[in-house]
């Protein structure tokens, strides 16, 4: 019977809206700093023809560290640590005698790292920001773990994205608002597929500027040249040839002028060996305007 590799993609810098991310940059000496607990749970995910198929129940859950940072006025450099992720498969059981065939596990580890630097293309305080970002991503987690190895807090291959963002401010009568895109590409080793990844993200500052609301559709388009779904022989939450359009939800709000706490909800309704099940995320941000 062939198994499938089931995944749950973390789009790095996906879900940190005006206030980083996007192709806005922060000015010399300023940044945003935001520690943050990600996690999804799944029992069911999307085949490589895009149907539905049941699996153990898994989760992964990781405390990340995001910190982008303005060393010019067109250069800020930016780090995605997860600095311990949680990843685990419940008990196989028999549906009729309810016997144990494969026991539970977890694996406790630091996560992947990516690295990376934001040049602002544009003139600074351009009505329409453009930047380009270099994403370097960092193999630092464990790629195999547990009796079976398959229990993953990172995908072993050192990956380089290039992404161009855009995007405009403007005034919806007396509210303040964001549109911006970004496209890029990812390059990845070690036989994964590489990928086309595209976003359009919209959002609100209410109360203020106190409040800010945002929605993001992200997108991954696989190139379908790396190992194919037939190669791999177990289930993980990391996989190849993957892709998904999804939708996230993210509210930020200030409860000082630099503080803040956010919190996101994401979920893909479309999607090739990706899981079927929304993730969410909190956190807490410094924002050094």
């Amino acid at each position: 019977m062939k198994k499938l590799t089931v995944l749950f993609v973390v789009i790095a810098f996906s879900t940190h809206a005006l206030f980083a991310g996007g192709p806005w940059l922060k000015p010399k000496g300023k940044g945003y700093y935001k520690l943050s607990e990600w996690w999804t749970v799944f029992d069911q995910h999307y085949t490589d023809t895009g149907l539905l198929d049941p699996n153990v129940t898994t989760g992964i859950f990781n405390t990340s560290l995001y910190a982008e940072h303005g060393i010019h006025k067109r250069l800020n450099l930016l780090v995605n640590a997860t600095l311990f992720s949680r990843n685990y498969m419940n008990n196989v059981r028999s549906r009729t005698t309810d016997e144990l065939i494969i026991p539970g596990e977890a694996l406790n580890s630091v996560g992947d790292i990516d690295l990376g630097v934001k040049y602002g293309l544009s003139k600074p305080g351009s009505k329409i920001p453009i930047s380009a970002t270099l994403i370097l991503g960092i193999p630092t987690g464990t790629p195999a773990g547990g009796t079976q190895n398959n229990l993953q807090t990172g995908d072993g291959e050192f990956n380089q994205i290039l992404q161009i963002d855009a995007g405009s401010g403007f005034q919806l009568g007396k509210t303040s608002a964001y549109l911006s895109a970004y496209a890029g590409i990812n390059n990845r080793t070690k036989g994964f597929s590489e990928e086309f990844r595209y976003g359009l993200e919209f959002g609100l500052g209410l109360l203020k500027n106190k409040l800010w609301i945002s929605s993001k559709l992200n997108a991954i388009e696989s190139f379908k040249n790396g190992f194919t779904a037939e190669t791999v022989t177990s289930t993980s939450v990391f996989a190849n040839n993957a892709e998904f359009t999804s939708l996230a939800f993210e509210t930020n709000v200030f409860i000082s002028k630099n503080f803040g706490v956010s919190a996101n909800a994401a979920g893909a309704f479309r999607g090739e060996i990706i899981a079927a099940a929304p993730s969410y995320s909190v956190g807490v941000f410094y924002d050094l305007k």
